[in-house]
């Protein structure tokens, strides 16, 4: 009897084997789900494109002009001017032997080498000349060619006339200088080593005492001795600047410090 009880004590409901076995399934299945596939991925957000900073205008001797974005665009409108005999057969700023029959031109602040095509106002007639030379120093004028240069343009006879340069650059390599049509290799008209000029003397002293003046003031000043001018061969220039913008600051700062004739040179 005891022993008949305990087998019936022990043997398990097969209704709750039933209802175990339905909690294992529904547990596997749970592990076992696949889950939903992702959705297409999102196109990246795009950066907002960053706008193009204008060049800000910058002032060469009294004259104000807006420089394009590159460097290609770069002109000018003004006074052009014209050197000979006097200083034929001299060094010019990039060590040329100075030929006043040549076709080249002298330019305050355009890179040495460069070329740029001179266009007169007046009768149209136009030229590409090469700048090996710096000036001219006389506010109101942006460029001075060579005599032969100034012949060719029918400027001569007035002395000045009314011009537009555009800077073209500087000759690709490669290509023959017979060539039909030459090919320019635009170049940065903006950076370089720019100065301000703020006085010229024939008298070395005066140069001196008033480069003294200035540097209790502003940085770098110095006396360059210009062997192409005779009248007033003694510059006095303060400043050196890296870029045109900078450069216009410290011109704008010199002019309203009492020195209205300061303009802009690169050296």
């Amino acid at each position: 009897m005891i022993l008949a009880s305990m087998n019936r004590q022990n043997k398990i409901s097969p209704f709750l084997i039933i209802v175990a076995c339905g909690l294992v399934l529904l547990y596997l299945h749970g592990c076992t789900r696949v889950r939903p596939l992702p959705g297409p991925a999102k196109p990246p957000t795009k950066a907002p494109a960053k706008k193009t900073e204008k060049p800000r205008p910058y002032k060469v001797m009294g004259k104000w002009y807006q420089p394009l974005p590159h460097a290609r665009g770069f002109k000018q409108k003004g006074i052009a001017s014209w050197y000979g005999k006097k200083f034929h057969g001299r060094k010019t700023s990039n060590g040329e032997i100075y030929n006043m029959y040549g076709v080249t031109a002298a330019h305050k602040t355009l890179p040495l080498g460069t070329y740029v095509r001179v266009r007169n106002l007046k009768n149209n007639k136009k030229i590409d000349v090469r700048i090996n030379d710096r000036g001219p120093f006389v506010r109101g004028r942006i460029i001075d060619l060579s005599y032969g240069a100034a012949k060719k343009m029918g400027i001569v006879g007035a002395g000045t006339a009314p011009v537009e340069v555009t800077a073209l650059g500087r000759p690709m390599a490669g290509k023959s200088a017979a060539a039909t049509v030459p090919a320019y290799m635009p170049v940065d008209f903006y950076s370089g080593n720019f100065t301000i000029q703020v006085g010229a003397f024939s008298n070395p002293d005066n140069a001196e005492k008033l480069k003294r003046k200035l540097s209790r003031i502003y940085k770098n000043a110095h006396v360059v001795n210009d062997l192409h001018e005779k009248t007033a061969p003694f510059k006095v220039r303060v400043g050196a600047c890296s870029t045109l913008d900078q450069a216009a600051k410290y011109e704008t700062r010199l002019i309203q410090n009492g020195f209205p004739d300061a303009f802009i040179i690169a050296e």
